[in-house]
């Protein structure tokens, strides 16, 4: 009798053995990529966070615009010192209106009370640049003309004026020429301080430094014992 032949095994019977090995791989490499994935995001992320280029705030986008406006191009105008007996100097600033003011010519016809401020609209500022607006009609009686002077745009000054109700006029002195002229100016600031000059421009008297209450009141009694 001839041998009989083994049946072929059928589909169901032949286990898929490279199939569930394939999957089982892909699987295993699937997972150690999520894993390997998962301990470099982290690195990713903190670099992409340090490449991000940082917020700019308003107030810091603002410092930045008035730092570059000081420090342009333009060169500098240098001024000799002027002390007791030396008289304004020919120079041309802006006023709160932005136009061109001559300070020279500030005492042509008058004397001149000019009180110096560290910055526009701060607590110090506002008390001293208040305290001269209370008494204003006092120096024009003795004919004095009253201008305060500081290193802020007119734009700042006129803000300020407006909202204090200023009566006499600001001269911006953006790169500090005339405030560092005067004594009043130091390591990129202007100290508080208050300089008098007579009808014809020389100038008779200074308090440098000064408190923002007691400037007005300490000049209008120099020009009364005059």
């Amino acid at each position: 009798m001839a041998p009989r032949k083994a049946a072929a095994p059928s589909d169901e019977t032949v286990p898929p053995r490279r199939s569930t090995r394939t999957a089982t791989v892909k699987a295993a490499v699937g997972k150690t990529i999520e894993e390997i994935g998962e301990k470099i995001s982290p690195s990713r992320k903190r670099k992409a966070a340090d490449n991000k280029p940082a917020k700019t705030t308003k107030k810091a986008k603002g410092d930045a615009e008035e730092a570059e406006e000081e420090d342009g191009d333009e060169p500098v105008p240098k001024l000799a010192s002027i002390d007791i007996g030396d008289s304004l100097p020919t120079l041309t600033l802006k006023n709160e209106k932005d136009e061109d003011v001559e300070v020279s010519t500030l005492t042509a016809d008058k004397g001149l009370v000019l009180f110096l401020v560290p910055r526009a609209d701060t607590p110090g500022c506002t008390k001293q640049a208040c305290a001269f607006r209370d008494i204003y009609p006092d120096f024009t009686g003795l004919d004095y003309n009253v201008y305060c002077l500081s290193s802020d745009t007119p734009a700042a000054q006129t803000k300020w004026q407006t909202k204090k109700e200023l009566p006499y006029p600001l001269l911006s002195d953006r790169k500090r020429v005339l405030i560092s002229a005067l004594g009043a100016g130091e390591g990129g600031k202007t100290k508080r301080s208050h300089f008098i000059f007579a009808k014809g421009g020389k100038l008779i008297d200074k308090k440098i430094p000064v408190k923002p209450e007691e400037s007005p009141t300490l000049a209008l009694e120099f020009i009364k014992s005059q």
